[in-house]
């Protein structure tokens, strides 16, 4: 990984009460006060985006604002790349229950960025992340191949199939029973370039990257991985780590370390989409 530049009213019948009056040959009904009119519907509000950058490219967030209060937003990259079918099919787990459940014990809100094809993988998995008001879900691609050349190895996307794997990756959710994935979107390997994010600017998206690296990406000590967090973390962080057991495996045994001593430092921890609005309302 690299470290470069996101969701009633109410009304009183009163025909009952006339029709008992009328009944009761009643001449004049008594004024009866009549309810103030219901409110409109509200729609539901569309999650915060950022504005497009210049030349109206896709807007990069990185972190929310240093002074909006002690907040900080741990995220989960869900990596699986599109030729990893037989890997998984072999027994390989991309998937990591303990940690989704580890999260949900200790209460922390969190944003799972999820690829396409994690989500046609684990696909129970991926609905009950998303059906989870804990969680939100973003996109990171459907085939975890590069937006860039010269990504950590990993296969490239073309420039004219860029667009496609967003959005394919989003109808893989919705597959799935992703309720409401969110418009935010996560290179694979963090690599882009403004051809990248002009490629991606007609699906709307806000990319978000991080501030603080994890380091948990083949990691086998939590201790360390706890330790890289908790000396990076600023108000208004970003922290990626990983939801992929077999190339993460000390990720879960991390966050209870990090989660006990974040709160204990006055942090609260928030999802990606809380750290947007804070920064759209300061732009």
């Amino acid at each position: 990984m690299i470290t470069l530049v996101r969701r009633g009213t109410a009304a009183c019948a009163l025909s009952a009460a006339l029709a008992s009056l009328a009944a009761c040959g009643t001449a004049q009904a008594p004024r009866v006060a009549r309810p103030a009119p219901s409110a409109p519907a509200t729609a539901p509000s569309r999650p915060p985006t950022l504005a497009p950058g210049p030349a109206g490219l896709t807007p990069v967030f990185e972190n929310g604002p240093r002074t909006h209060g002690r907040t900080v937003a741990l995220t989960f990259d869900a990596d699986m790349t599109a030729g990893q079918g037989p890997r998984a099919a072999a027994g390989e787990r991309f998937d990591n229950p303990r940690l989704i459940a580890t999260l949900r014990a200790l209460k922390v809100p969190a944003t799972v960025f999820m690829t396409g094809r994690w989500a046609e993988q684990y696909p129970v998995q991926a609905r009950s992340i998303g059906q989870d008001p804990l969680f939100e879900v973003a996109n990171h691609s459907y085939s975890h191949y590069a937006f860039t050349d010269d990504c950590y190895g990993l296969p490239t996307v073309s420039e004219d199939r860029m667009r496609a794997d967003v959005e394919r990756a989003y109808a893989a959710f919705r597959k799935a029973g992703v309720p409401e994935p969110m418009p935010y979107f996560r290179f694979p390997g963090g690599c882009y370039d403004r051809r990248a994010l002009k490629a991606l600017t007609p699906t709307g998206v806000t990319a978000v990257q991080w501030d603080v690296v994890g380091g948990d990406a083949f990691a086998t000590d939590a201790d360390a991985v706890a330790r890289q967090v908790l000396k990076g973390v600023r108000p208004g962080s970003v922290v990626v780590l990983h939801c992929t057991r077999s190339a993460a495996p000390a990720t879960e045994r991390a966050v209870r370390t990090i989660v006990p001593e974040l709160r204990r430092q006055g942090f609260r921890f928030v999802k990606v989409s809380e750290l947007i609005g804070a920064a759209a309302v300061r732009r």
